[in-house]
């Protein structure tokens, strides 16, 4: 069987994670930027990348869909957590992914739906108020969680997974671009780390459904 191997990095910290240019109209130029490269072996045949050292989760606090206060820690602990940071208003990635997922919950028995959680991070907190996001997310699945609020502390967070994402731009035509990650990370319920991640435009529905019984239960894909 091929195997894959990324080169290894200086720091785990600052992982070989890949920039999206999503605009709300038109193509970014500079998608697909590398950060830095990991170190680890990866069996080319699963969509998953699993992480010889996992990530802490992001110490982030910010206003979920009803406006109120949401600790990303204190919610999650103990959970099996998938992480996104997007926004609502991309073309191509972020819509992809939620909707794969959406797909992929459905597959899953009532307690396996009951215990994951799925948080969308809005990269466009401007843009996407509490109630537009829950909105969106509503049409995508209604048990997804979005979280927005002040835009240095987003990035701040994204950055201590490695991911990064640009402050939106407003283009000479109108359109808004938001340059950012496109992983989906997923924190293990036993320890609370981020241990593997995927690429959203690279994992279908079928892989997530594959994969989603193992993640629940803290286990490597």
């Amino acid at each position: 069987m091929r195997k894959k191997t990324l080169i290894a990095a200086a720091m785990l910290a600052t992982a070989a994670l890949t920039l999206s240019a999503c605009s709300s109209g038109g193509d970014g130029d500079d998608a697909d930027k590398p950060l830095a490269d990991i170190s680890t072996s990866q069996d080319d045949t699963k969509a998953a990348t699993v992480l010889d050292q996992p990530f802490t989760k992001p110490d982030l606090v910010l206003k979920d869909t009803k406006g109120e206060k949401f600790d990303l820690r204190e919610e999650t602990k103990g959970k099996p957590t998938l992480l996104y940071f997007g926004y609502t208003n991309c073309p191509d990635a972020c819509p992809l992914i939620m909707s794969n997922l959406a797909i992929a919950r459905k597959s899953l028995s009532k307690a396996e739906q009951d215990k994951l959680q799925v948080i969308l991070v809005t990269t466009d907190p401007e843009r996407d108020t509490p109630e537009h996001l829950g909105k969106w997310l509503k049409g995508q699945d209604p048990s997804f969680i979005g979280l927005t609020g002040d835009f240095p502390t987003i990035q701040a967070s994204a950055r201590s997974l490695g991911i990064s994402i640009l402050e939106p731009v407003k283009e000479k035509d109108g359109t808004v671009t938001s340059t950012h990650g496109k992983q989906l990370f997923a924190f293990s319920p036993k320890t609370d780390k981020g241990y593997v991640f995927y690429n959203a435009e690279e994992v279908s529905d079928a892989d997530l459904s594959k994969d989603l019984p193992k993640l629940i239960k803290g286990e490597t894909p």
